[in-house]
């Protein structure tokens, strides 16, 4: 430990990051600043790496089961193909191929799970179902999505901020919206790292009051400011980043036509990202909606950063199964 933070070998890495060993990731709110600051700096060494071609496989022998009640491209892909790349191997599985699917408890495959492999990654519906899998597994849980958090994405979403614009501490990001699981696991991150948020929503779509307090909780050791409001003009003012997300998540489909007159005026166009500062840069968790949340100058326009954030998915990923289960 340096000053209280765990310490990270350049040239493995990481070799003392013990504290982290075992963990959980459920909410970025379990979180220190520091732990999360420590899963960027492995990201961003892990990231390095594989750009150098240079073979790094501390995780062989290791298995990952996946557990997806949800559909998913960039969860499923980071997490497999991370795995792969640092030696190990993924499992993947939905509730019809395991015995949930015919009524075991959620407690009893936690407990068999563990007995065969090193981590479990479960994207699901109901938050409480991977605070159940987490409480009986012996091995470390990482929620890769659920629909109060998704701490995966915003792990990403971080170490992009920080890539674009070198530091997190004091920057500004807008998200415009729907206060979902996203908007929450961002309340989470920028409130440990320092970054004002302001979220604009609609009256009755606004994130959970439970997590704004959290936040605002978090952010008196940080100085992060955190503002929401019904006004995505007054979110987006001199922002250093904008943020947008789907306006019907998944489960949400019926109700896809009523949220679009809902949203209607929460779209992400270039009027909207004129009012962030000038080096603003576009952010969308995907799939992306051309012509809904987010135009298509915007989302394929020079400010946008979003396959760049895409692709940190992996690396994030790969840091925090590194982390957990190396």
């Amino acid at each position: 430990m340096e000053g209280g933070r765990p310490t990270v070998s350049v040239a493995l890495v990481p070799v003392q990051a013990e504290p982290l060993k075992g963990r959980d990731c459920l909410s970025l709110a379990d979180w220190k600043p520091e732990e999360i600051e420590l899963i960027l700096d492995v990201a961003q060494k892990l990231k390095e790496k594989q750009r150098r071609g240079e073979r790094y496989t501390p995780l062989a022998g290791k298995t990952l089961a996946m557990i997806f009640d949800k559909p998913s491209t960039r969860t499923r892909v980071s997490f497999e193909t991370g795995i792969a790349q640092l030696g190990g191997y993924a499992l993947s599985l939905n509730r019809n191929e395991l015995q949930l699917g015919r009524g075991e408890t959620i407690a009893d495959t936690a407990r068999v799970l563990s007995r065969y492999v090193d981590g479990i990654l479960i994207r699901t519906f109901e938050h409480r179902t991977v605070i159940e899998l987490a409480r009986y597994a012996e091995v470390p849980v990482i929620n890769g999505l659920t629909d109060l958090h998704h701490p995966c994405q915003v792990l990403a979403d971080l170490l992009t901020l920080r890539e674009k614009k070198g530091s997190l501490v004091g920057l500004k990001l807008a998200f415009v919206g729907d206060g979902n699981n996203v908007a929450h696991s961002l309340l989470h991150g920028c409130a440990a790292m320092g970054v004002h948020i302001s979220v604009a929503a609609p009256e009755g779509y606004q994130p959970l009051s439970e997590v704004v307090e959290e936040a605002r909780q978090i952010a008196k050791d940080t100085g992060a400011e955190i503002t929401i409001t019904t006004d995505p003009a007054e979110a987006v003012q001199q922002a250093d980043a904008v943020y947008t997300d789907v306006w019907a998540s998944m489960g949400q489909e019926e109700e896809k036509e009523l949220r679009k007159q809902i949203f209607g005026g929460y779209q992400v166009d270039a009027e909207l990202m004129s009012k962030a500062k000038p080096d603003a840069v576009f952010l969308h968790c995907l799939p992306a909606y051309r012509g809904w949340e987010v135009t298509a100058d915007v989302l394929d326009g020079p400010q946008s950063v979003v396959w760049d954030q895409a692709e940190n998915r992996l690396h994030a990923q790969k840091a925090l199964m590194l982390l957990l289960m190396g």
